[in-house]
C-alpha cells in the first residue's frame, strides 16, 4: 500500500522569507507560490530529485497550521505525505485496523491536483501523515 516518500511539509509564518533561505543559502530551485483555499495555505515546492519539500504559510481565517503556528512561532516539520496507488482502497484499510482519518473522510484534491486525506497524528506516532493518490 504505502508507495515513496512525496514530501515533507514545514509550516511557516513568512513564506516569502521561508523560500529566501532555501534559494539563497541552499540554492534550491523553487515553484511559484500556489494558494490553496480549501485546504488554508499557500505551498511552495522544492523538487530535491528523489522528493519534495513543502513550504506551507496559512491562508485565511481559520488555516489548519494556524494553531501550529501559534505553539512553534518559527515554523517546524508538519507532516509527511506517501504516495499510494488507490486511496479509496488505503483509506478502507486503514479505518478496518481503526486508524482515523482526519475531515469527513473523503479525499480533497491537493496542490499536485491529486486525492489526498490526512491521517490522525495520534494513530502514527506523533506525526501528521497525508496520503496522496499518484
Amino acid at each position: 500500500m504505502l508507495g515513496r516518500l512525496n514530501h515533507v511539509a514545514i509550516a511557516v509564518p513568512d513564506l516569502e522569507a521561508a523560500s529566501a533561505i532555501y534559494r539563497d543559502a541552499l540554492g534550491a530551485k523553487l515553484s511559484d507560490p500556489q494558494a490553496l483555499p480549501e485546504h488554508g495555505v499557500t505551498v511552495v515546492f522544492i523538487d530535491t530529485g528523489n522528493s519534495k519539500i513543502e513550504l506551507m504559510e496559512p491562508l485565511g481565517e481559520g488555516s489548519p497550521i494556524a494553531a501550529f503556528l501559534e505553539k512553534n512561532p518559527s515554523g517546524g516539520m508538519h507532516h509527511v505525505c506517501y504516495e499510494v496507488e488507490d486511496i479509496a482502497a488505503a483509506r478502507d484499510r486503514l479505518q478496518a485496523t481503526g486508524a482515523r482519518i482526519l475531515g469527513d473522510g473523503n479525499p480533497k484534491t491537493g496542490a499536485h491536483g491529486k486525492p489526498v486525506l490526512f491521517l490522525h497524528p495520534k494513530d502514527f506516532l506523533g506525526t501528521l501523515v497525508e496520503l496522496e493518490q499518484v
